[in-house]
């Protein structure tokens, strides 16, 4: 990874990246997750695991939410912001996921990884994070 500004850049390799192989997805309503497994599931990425967090998710842990199982809490309310945490996927894999999002012209939302410095920030900590960090490189811009 190069770091630039603060942030990490991820190049683009097979390298695994840090964590449990999963996808924790924040602020997505109820109406609206299908979609995203459907759209996992035309990349050929069926295997990963989503998660999908809830309003009562608030206060656990980004790392043990990854270890949920996929699509556990498919149902409930999550007025969170929206936000996908990448765990365990490759960088290549992080790339392609970001870029057909991109390209599929859907909701714009925060992407972020799991570290060994965020795993255990509770998932408020953690997104009160990613939107303080969203905020910076809007400004850049």
């Amino acid at each position: 990874m190069e770091k630039t500004s603060g942030f990490n850049r991820i190049e683009r390799s097979d390298k695994k990246m840090y964590g449990v192989r999963g996808l924790l997805v924040c602020g997505y309503p109820e109406e609206e997750r299908n979609n995203f497994i459907d759209f996992i599931s035309k990349l050929n990425m069926e295997s990963l695991p989503v998660i999908f967090s809830v309003n009562t998710d608030i206060e656990r842990g980004a790392g043990e939410l990854l270890t949920m199982k996929h699509k556990e809490e498919i149902s409930g309310p999550s007025d969170l912001p929206r936000a996908v945490i990448m765990s365990g996927l490759s960088q290549d894999e992080l790339h392609m996921l970001m870029d057909a999002y991109r390209g599929a012209g859907f909701v714009s939302q925060i992407w972020a990884t799991l570290t060994p410095s965020n795993e255990a920030w509770s998932l408020k900590a953690l997104l009160i994070e990613l939107l303080a960090e969203a905020r910076a490189m809007k400004k850049k811009q």
